[in-house]
């Protein structure tokens, strides 16, 4: 099979074209490069730069790489900005996704992956949040993700194609320094911002009802999130048409807010008590993957624990911002 990943240039994408080829899967790469690097990308694994929104260059790409699977990663993903712009993470994500599916279709490629979120639970109110957990986003990034779940699935029953959805939870790590996330949108990212600077991190709430007080998030390696995508993948090749595999990508493990901000302090040599500030609208007390359904379908379960993330990660860091190294 040959396998269309949309985004591969960006932070997963790349993590995900590096575990597919080197697993001896073809890959050709569709990006707009607005967030993507291209030097990210495996040696002999092509790049098309164009939008999903752009039917022509689908179709072009489609055809000229002979691709039998897509994997879609390409996507708005802020959820700050999507409150902001909910006109243009709807059509990213949304019309986008539309335009691509109406290609897949045409041109006859039968098997879809698609990159959702655990946004798309919202607020969740259980131990272990399991797939069949209520969808209630509380975003306008989380509803396209959700919108797109529905129109892919929809999409896949019409039309025979095998599909699956990816629910992602707090995706942090690198699998090596040049492949690291260069933007500081997430926590990880946001407490070295903070230390490189010379001030604290900031914990936004420490007064839940948990252990510690802060917030508890499942925290996945995004070398673990690239392996799922290959095994997901391998899944859909010898999938009857028409099926479709919805399944959370996690650890199963929480780590609070604070227990994060310990690690990356004895990872980093900077050690900083962090500042607590007001809790953020919307964060939940607590988001923990159940992943029993992808360990039953696909015998996958992550290999990497949480001081592999931040230390890999600082490493990243580190190559962009010698300056943080601790004399």
């Amino acid at each position: 099979m040959t396998w269309l990943i949309t985004g591969g240039a960006g932070y997963i994408g790349a993590h995900v074209a590096h575990a597919m080829t080197a697993a001896g899967e073809r890959a050709v790469v569709l990006d707009d490069l607005s967030s993507g690097i291209p030097g990210r990308l495996p040696a002999g694994v092509p790049l098309v730069r164009g939008s999903v929104l752009d039917r022509d260059v689908v179709d072009g790409v489609l055809a000229g790489h002979a691709v039998t699977g897509v994997v879609h990663l390409a996507a708005k993903k802020q959820v700050g900005e999507s409150v902001e712009q909910p006109l243009r993470y709807y059509r990213e994500n949304v019309y986008g996704l539309t335009v691509l599916l109406e290609a897949v279709v045409a041109a006859g490629v039968r098997r879809f992956l698609f990159s959702s979120s655990a946004a798309v639970y919202g607020v969740p109110d259980t131990d272990l949040v399991s797939e069949s957990a209520a969808c209630e986003p509380i975003n306008p990034y989380g509803q396209t993700k959700l919108t797109g779940e529905w129109l892919v699935r929809a999409a896949g029953r019409a039309h025979g194609l095998s599909t699956a959805c990816l629910r992602y939870f707090n995706v942090a790590g690198a699998a090596a320094p040049e492949l690291a996330d260069t933007g500081v949108f997430n926590i990880i990212p946001m407490f070295f911002d903070r230390i490189t600077r010379g001030e604290a991190p900031r914990i936004f709430g420490a007064d839940y009802p948990t252990p510690d007080g802060t917030c508890i998030r499942d925290y996945i390696h995004v070398a673990d999130l690239a392996d799922a995508h290959l095994a997901v993948a391998r899944r859909l090749a010898r999938t009857e048409a028409g099926k479709d595999l919805t399944v959370n990508i996690g650890r199963g493990v929480g780590v609070s807010v604070r227990e994060l901000a310990d690690v990356v302090g004895e990872v980093t040599g900077h050690r900083f008590e962090p500042v607590v500030e007001p809790r953020r609208a919307g964060d939940a007390a607590k988001a923990v993957a159940s992943v029993e359904l992808i360990t039953e379908a696909l015998g996958w379960t992550a290999s990497y624990g949480v001081r592999d993330m931040v230390a890999s990660a600082w490493a990243g860091w580190s190559a962009r911002h010698p300056e943080t190294a601790v004399h």
